[in-house]
């Protein structure tokens, strides 16, 4: 099993900043990406930003230009910059961590890490 820890949610007001990070422990081999997803009330889970080993990026359309994902391999330590924070991003943020191949091995998440977003 790999266990995934979040931390850096909190209250932030519109516009302001957060950092969030994520640590992987356990068996932490051949981890091929790490990542965030996001859940706010009543809405379903969504990608945010993954990372793979070889550096690769994606990011949900939404959040292009104000979040930054960045990972060290040799820790299995996956960050979120997050800028220019709105409302609308309000939600539980759960670190995610996949091994093996795109559609076939083993997701592992977090427990997650609230970030409100309000005046």
């Amino acid at each position: 099993q790999v266990q995934l820890v979040e931390s850096g949610g909190g209250l932030v007001r519109p516009g302001g900043s957060l950092r969030l990070s994520c640590a992987a422990s356990g068996s932490i081999f051949s981890i091929n990406s790490m990542g965030w997803y996001r859940q706010a009330p009543g809405k379903q889970r969504e990608l945010v930003a993954t990372i793979t080993s070889g550096g690769s990026t994606d990011y949900a359309d939404s959040v292009k230009g104000r979040f930054t994902v960045s990972r060290d391999n040799a820790k299995n330590t996956v960050w979120l910059q997050m800028n220019s924070l709105k409302p609308e991003d309000t939600a539980v943020y759960y670190c995610n961590a996949h091994r093996g191949p795109p559609h076939y091995g083993i997701d592992y998440w977090g427990k997650g890490t609230l970030v409100t977003v309000s005046s």
